[in-house]
């Protein structure tokens, strides 16, 4: 993979569409992470916490745009990277990860462009909003 040449403001990603969030991907990414919090995999306690079933650790969409990221460009060639959390993904959930460039600058000789980042279900909820600089 090589870094891409002919970036531009405005440079979409090409979109990472995941497949619905099942149970299993939950249990499989709270093994991985160590994060067993019963929120997102017990569905009998995600009921008795007012919700109404278990819902996608927000490090996994994280982990979903992290991927959007390193398909684009090598891991290396990512300076930043960060997010905030602004809905949850319930359990069957369709999460689509997209990105965008919205500046691109000159930092110590290098070749920069800034990314906005967006997690968004397939009903338009955003879940997840981030950015991200890379060098080009």
């Amino acid at each position: 993979m090589s870094t891409p040449t002919a970036v531009a403001v405005g440079t979409e990603l090409p979109p990472l569409r995941i497949r619905p969030i099942s149970r299993t991907t939950l249990a499989l990414f709270a093994g991985a992470s160590g994060d067993h919090n019963p929120i997102h995999i017990d569905s009998d306690f995600a009921k008795s916490a007012g919700v109404g079933d278990v819902f996608a650790h927000g490090m996994l969409s994280m982990a979903y745009l992290g991927r959007l990221l390193t398909n684009w460009v090598p891991q290396q060639s990512i300076r930043s990277y960060r997010v905030r959390f602004a809905a949850i993904t319930p359990v069957h959930g369709e999460p689509t990860a997209t990105g965008k460039v919205v500046a691109i600058d000159e930092v110590d000789g290098e070749r920069r462009a800034t990314l906005e980042l967006l997690v968004t279900l397939a009903d338009g909820t955003v879940t997840l909003t981030g950015d991200a600089v890379i060098a080009l």
